[in-house]
């Protein structure tokens, strides 16, 4: 299993950016897809989910800001990330999910992708 995330860099309070994460179709067709993040000092928690057939849903703290997609055909997903937060500071991974409302991660973390907020 190999879940690979980009897309993080460092940006100003208020910028956007796109997170990507590819993996193995195996897990793409079968699993919940989700964007988990890890802030310097605290747990990985799960901000966004999608399911295999498009429901998606969020966390409090991205809802309306963040959008989760994906692209079957490139088993990819995405995190469309605007109006970024200080608070957003984090690394970002991508992993499978039970279901929608799961919060634990199917497999082992990728490397993640930093993502830097600055005022």
């Amino acid at each position: 299993v190999q879940l690979e995330e980009s897309g993080g860099q460092s940006v100003q309070s208020g910028g956007s950016l796109r997170l990507s994460c590819t993996g193995s179709r195996e897990i793409f067709n079968f699993y919940v897809m989700g964007w988990f993040r890890q802030a310097p000092g605290k747990q990985h928690e799960v901000v966004a989910r999608i399911s295999r057939v498009g429901n998606t849903n969020y966390e409090d703290p991205v809802k309306g800001r963040f959008t989760i997609s994906r692209d079957d055909a490139k088993n990819t997903i995405y995190l469309q990330m605007n109006d970024l937060k200080p608070e957003d500071t984090a690394v970002y991974y991508c992993n499978a999910l039970s279901f929608l409302s799961s919060e634990m991660p199917r497999f082992p973390w990728g490397q993640g992708t930093q993502v830097t907020v600055s005022e």
